[in-house]
């Protein structure tokens, strides 16, 4: 069996030299479907321009296997600051998964409206058997009854959406926990089993349905949690499959979208790598641009077989997956589900867009009394607030605004007529 941290260190070496082709010689088939040797040196060129050049390279940090990977960190010294580069490594030393993230020492802090001694938080288990994840249950402190939420992430992540040094969805349990809203968070099916996505026959609905569904039942059994008033929270990808949970879960109250997508997500795809090739041009975002319509041509074909190989598709996922998701629409879900929804967009996210996405919700749905549509105009896709044309990348502390959390706290549990809603003690400006 290879030593899955000689193989991280041998990336990294790799990069630092300017060897990126070799580096992706080591890239498992669904890997190289998603990424390239020119993705891997845009990233790694980006980041040291930034921290300056390589002057050390740490040991290798090895965690518990699971679902026969290794997950290894790679600190990097610079001149100016530094990174980790984090790989899952399999046990023939090919790489199913790599990202550069910001330096250890960066760690996430509360945002200024989460107050912890409004709420407790425990841990759990969603689901049974082989596939159960865990999770965090966040409750606001009290007798309730509390309305509540379960926050479904897009893509293989952790409960928090950990992206760099910002935990966005903890951003959100903490907010919304610090006013008077339960929230269950957990790690992805596509985290904790990384092999699951790529199995031939998974689907949209093998990735979410079991594990939310269940949340929401653990959420209702909470005895200060009012079991009627439990709600479905998706971002992005999860922000359209909200709309499917609550299609299969009757009891569920209503749907938050965060940046729910309803385009066609093989369009998305290319859009989104022909605005990268715009904003950074060069070969490797042309090059990306081309690997990206190509696999999109694909997806879309009348004629895709559920044997098609996933290293041939989008994201490296099974024909099965887009063949479940093509015949999907959220926007007819949502309208026939008779359910309150709330939906909100950032206006600088060029992932999930006012023109092409949030219009879908808006044709659809913008006749229900019952349907509230906001947008964060300075907000991008993880709804971080900022300025100018949103760009890759999450390398600062950065926290969810802090008007999103309230129009979703006050959507979830408007305050009951005299009494004053409860907003948290700020914290002090750091320095």
């Amino acid at each position: 069996m290879t030593d899955p941290g000689a193989v991280a260190r041998t990336v990294v070496d790799m990069a630092a030299e300017g060897r990126f082709a070799d580096a992706e010689e080591l890239f498992a088939p669904r890997l190289r479907a998603a990424a390239s040797a020119e993705t891997l040196r845009v990233g790694w060129e980006t980041e040291i321009a930034k921290a300056g050049p390589v002057t050390a390279v740490g040991e290798p940090v090895r965690e518990p296997a699971k679902a026969g990977l290794v997950r290894v960190s790679v600190p990097v010294t610079c001149r100016h600051g530094g990174l980790t580069v984090v790989m899952s490594v399999d046990g023939d030393g090919f790489l199913h998964g790599l990202r550069l993230a910001p330096p250890s020492g960066v760690t996430w802090e509360p945002p200024a409206y989460a107050d912890p001694d409004r709420f407790t938080e425990h841990e759990v288990t969603v689901g049974s058997g082989p596939l159960a994840v865990p999770g965090t249950v966040t409750l606001p402190k009290g007798r309730g009854p509390w309305p509540a939420v379960v926050l479904l992430s897009s893509g293989p992540h952790d409960r928090d959406v950990t992206t760099g040094p910002g935990k966005p969805f903890k951003d959100l349990a903490w907010g919304l926990g610090s006013r008077g809203v339960a929230v269950a968070r957990f790690d992805k099916l596509t985290h904790v089993h990384p092999g699951a996505g790529s199995e031939p026959g998974f689907t949209m609905a093998d990735e979410y349905l079991p594990h939310a569904i269940a949340a929401v039942r653990l959420l209702q059994r909470e005895p200060a949690v009012d079991p009627a008033r439990v709600y479905v929270l998706g971002h992005s990808g999860g922000g359209k499959a909200a709309t499917r949970v609550a299609a299969a879960e009757a009891s569920v109250a209503g749907v938050v979208s965060l940046a729910g997508d309803t385009a066609p997500l093989s369009r998305a795809a290319v859009r989104v790598a022909r605005y990268l090739a715009e904003l950074d041009p060069g070969p490797a975002t042309t090059a990306a641009l081309e690997t990206v319509s190509r696999q999109a041509a694909l997806v879309e074909s009348p004629g895709l077989s559920p044997s098609a190989p996933a290293a041939d598709l989008l994201f490296g996922w099974p024909a099965s997956y887009w063949l479940d998701l093509r015949e999907f629409d959220p926007v007819a879900t949502a309208a026939a589900l008779g359910k309150p929804m709330l939906i909100l967009q950032g206006g600088r996210d060029y992932q999930v867009t006012v023109a092409d996405d949030l219009a879908g919700w808006r044709a659809g749905l913008a006749h229900r009394p019952d349907v509230t549509i906001r947008v964060h105009d300075a907000d991008d896709h993880l709804f971080f607030r900022g300025e100018g044309p949103s760009k890759p990348g999450y390398t600062s502390p950065q926290h969810v605004d802090p008007a999103v959390v309230d129009d979703i706290a006050g959507w979830l549990a408007p305050p009951r007529r005299g009494i004053a809603r409860f907003f948290p003690r700020r914290r002090p400006a750091a320095g």
